[in-house]
C-alpha cells in the first residue's frame, strides 16, 4: 500500500495542475502571470512523473510480493481474488499512462494531468471497491455493501467541471 501514497500524490498533483491550466487565461491574470503558471505546470508535471513511476515501482513489486506471500499460504501464486485482480487492473492502467508519455504525436501535460487523476480511480476501487463491495480473501465486506456517499457524486461533479475549465487553456507556449 505505500505505492497508493505516490500514486495518490500523482492524483494530487494531477488536480493542482488542471486547476492551473483553468486558472491560466491571458485575459484574467496576464502575460507574465500565465508564463509563471505554466513554469508550474510544467515543474508539477515533472515531479508528478517522478511520482507515478516510483508508484507503479511499488505497486509491482507489492503484487509479487504478495505472489510469493500466497504461494507460501495458499500453495498458488496467483488465484484470481478480487484484489490480485483489480492490482493487476491498476498496474495496467499506470503502466498504460507511464508509457503514453513516449507517444509524441498523443502526448500533452494536459493528458497527462487528466490521467494521473482518472487513473487514481482504480487504486480507489482495488482498495475500497474490493474491501468493502466485493467478496473474496481480501474482503471486509459482510451482508448488504454500504451505499456510496453523496458526497463521492459532488466530487466526481466537481472533477469533471475542472476538466473542462482546463480543457479550455490546455496548450502550453513551447519553451
Amino acid at each position: 500500500t505505500a505505492s497508493y501514497g505516490f500514486l495518490g500524490l500523482s492524483a494530487i498533483l494531477g488536480i493542482l495542475t488542471l486547476i492551473l491550466f483553468a486558472i491560466k487565461d491571458r485575459r484574467l491574470v496576464g502575460e507574465e502571470r500565465v508564463k509563471k503558471i505554466e513554469y508550474s505546470i510544467r515543474e508539477a508535471l515533472k515531479i508528478n512523473e517522478l511520482s507515478l513511476i516510483v508508484g507503479l515501482s511499488l505497486i509491482i513489486i507489492g503484487n509479487f510480493l504478495g505472489a510469493i506471500w500466497a504461494n507460501e499460504s495458499w500453495g498458488r501464486y496467483w488465484g484470481w481474488d478480487p484484489k490480485e485482480t483489480w492490482t493487476a487492473v491498476s498496474i495496467a492502467v499506470y503502466a498504460a499512462i507511464v508509457h503514453l508519455k513516449y507517444i509524441k504525436d498523443w502526448y500533452s501535460p494536459f493528458k497527462m494531468a487528466v490521467l494521473s487523476v482518472l487513473g487514481y480511480f482504480s487504486i480507489l476501487m482495488t482498495y475500497f471497491g474490493v474491501n468493502y463491495y466485493l467478496s473474496g480473501l481480501h474482503s471486509y465486506a459482510t451482508g448488504d455493501p454500504f451505499p456510496i456517499p453523496v458526497w463521492v457524486y459532488w466530487a466526481l461533479g466537481v472533477l469533471t467541471l475542472l476538466i473542462i475549465l482546463a480543457f479550455r487553456n490546455r496548450k502550453l507556449e513551447e519553451n
